[in-house]
């Protein structure tokens, strides 16, 4: 899956759990230099052990089901059915005594404390031990990171940022020990002078991977108040807006540049001439080669 980055989140970094014999590896981001989320894709059978602490906070989902799992020791062992969708959250810094009893497909992400603090303004979060919980939005955003490693692009790396920090923020905010609610507050937009800092930045990168914590920093903001307050001020994601931005220049160059669609493409940020026709007819209805026809 290419090269790891400095600072990359890896197998070593978890559990332990996905070294084992009884896991049967699918797909994993180790190698797409992901700093504080590590995803993977796997088929466990029953077993039963225990594992130390681990420095990330583990969520597993689950795929597929009812299966029975345990977890914890003695008085406090405690057993669940679990059906397709529920989760398993066990935070970071203990140990772990589970049982499985039976076979499982599975999601398994690992987030790191920054990850966690980002999305709760910098606060700690001790998060809740959780046996067969279940949640439509981190359901739906475990399988989206499913899909995100099945089909990875360069070019998502922006879009991965939004989903870890968007997975933290659920968890920290409903999934947290103390379980306190704290009423919603709409959050205020960027100023100008921030956003044209920040579009500048992007228009500038267009053809690279862009994390959002280079976004906030144009904005001198932390990650999760810049996510907030940039969805405030345009109604979309970083990454929709990047997005956008990068098929808005395809389409100048195509209508009136000479480069190949595949040179366009690379020089807008897309992966390769496939990629943005996949993206530009799902977004615009059209083709490169329609829009450079049309000329």
């Amino acid at each position: 899956m290419g090269v790891a980055r400095m600072g990359e989140l890896g197998l070593g970094d978890t559990c332990g759990i996905l070294r084992q014999p009884w896991i049967t590896s699918r797909r994993n981001s180790s190698g797409l230099g992901w700093e504080h989320l590590y995803v993977s894709t796997q088929q466990e059978r029953p077993y039963r052990a225990e594992f130390a602490p681990a420095a990330t906070h583990l969520l597993i989902l689950h795929l597929d089901g009812p299966v029975t799992v345990s977890r914890g020791q003695g008085r406090a062992r405690r057993s669940r059915q679990v059906p397709p969708g529920g989760f398993f959250l066990h935070p970071a810094r203990r140990g772990l005594a589970v049982e499985l009893g039976g076979r499982l497909d599975t999601v398994h992400a690992y987030l790191t404390d920054e990850a966690l603090r980002e999305a709760n303004d910098g606060r700690t979060v001790e998060l809740s031990e959780e046996l067969g919980a279940t949640d439509p939005l981190v359901e739906q955003l475990m399988l989206t990171l499913q899909g995100v490693i099945q089909r990875w692009e360069p070019a998502a790396r922006t879009y991965v940022d939004h989903l870890t920090g968007m997975l933290a923020a659920q968890l920290a905010h409903w999934h947290r020990a103390d379980r306190e609610r704290t009423p919603y507050k709409t959050p205020r937009g960027l100023s100008p002078r921030q956003l044209s800092c920040v579009r500048e930045l992007m228009e500038q990168r267009l053809a690279e991977p862009l994390p959002i914590s280079d976004l906030a920093a144009a904005a001198s903001l932390s990650v999760s108040q810049f996510t907030r307050q940039f969805r405030a001020s345009t109604g979309k994601s970083p990454h929709q807006y990047l997005l956008r931005l990068r098929l808005e220049q395809a389409c100048r160059l195509l209508r009136t540049g000479t480069a190949s669609i595949g040179e366009v493409a690379v020089s807008c940020g897309f992966s390769h001439q496939e990629h943005l026709t996949r993206v530009m007819r799902a977004r615009l209805g059209t083709t490169p080669a329609a829009v450079r026809r049309a000329g």
